[in-house]
């Protein structure tokens, strides 16, 4: 999957998979390619992994995808990953968790999407905000979606499902929730998916007042009395 985002520039997506009780790593060719091996050339482990993402970047990314997979929740991360060569790129990780019977953790699946191109002259600080930027630049719908199945690993159709029911709880068009929610990851700030289901929770009927706008409104009331 290329174009994830809806950039126009041609974003390189591959997928892995890892085994919770053995601990084996499966990675797609496009992953390979990112980490700096062509397919084969090395055995793919979680010690790799963590050798290779950015020395700063390491305790934050364990501690997100922990805190996720714990909650039962689907992960999200942008960080850093340097290659045997030295060079660095800027990736989203995402994953969610399997459970096994016991309602263990038994496998941990999800995608990595290289947001170099986006991403080249900003450090890790600024990595969330180029996505932000890169994903303001499409159509909302389709910008929404693509964030939806990158942050959470949906398919297309459960994407435009997802956002359909949040357009049908605030009473809206579709395209009025997604421009909503663009307008809300345009300024905020942590992990993708949280940025992102913080944007779905902001959206609301166009015909009432919401936040700074209701203030206004019952100062007003309240001036008028």
């Amino acid at each position: 999957m290329t174009d994830a985002l809806s950039t126009g520039t041609q974003l390189v997506v591959g997928q892995y998979r890892i085994d919770a009780p053995s601990g084996a790593v499966w990675w797609s060719d496009e992953v390979y390619r990112m980490y700096g091996s062509e397919p084969g050339d090395l055995t793919p482990t979680v010690d790799i992994i963590r050798a290779r993402t950015h020395p700063d970047d390491r305790a934050r990314v364990s501690r997100t995808a922990i805190v996720s997979l714990r909650a039962g929740r689907p992960f999200s991360s942008a960080h850093r990953i340097i290659d045997p060569h030295g060079k660095a790129r800027t990736v989203v990780v995402t994953g969610r968790g399997q459970l096994d019977e016991d309602g263990a953790i038994a496998r941990v699946g999800g995608y990595v999407l290289d947001v170099s191109p986006v991403a080249r002259e900003v450090l890790d600080r600024e990595s969330h905000r180029a996505v932000g930027r890169a994903m303001v630049s499409a159509a909302a719908v389709e910008q929404v979606k693509g964030a939806l199945m990158i942050t959470r690993g949906l398919d297309e159709a459960d994407a435009t499902d997802l956002l359909g029911e949040v357009a049908a709880r605030a009473g809206i068009p579709m395209q009025s929730a997604a421009s909503q929610v663009v307008s809300e990851l345009r300024t905020s700030r942590g992990e993708p998916d949280d940025r992102l289901q913080a944007a779905l929770d902001a959206v609301h009927s166009v015909d009432r007042p919401h936040g700074h706008e209701a203030q206004l409104a019952r100062r007003r009331q309240s001036t008028r009395r």
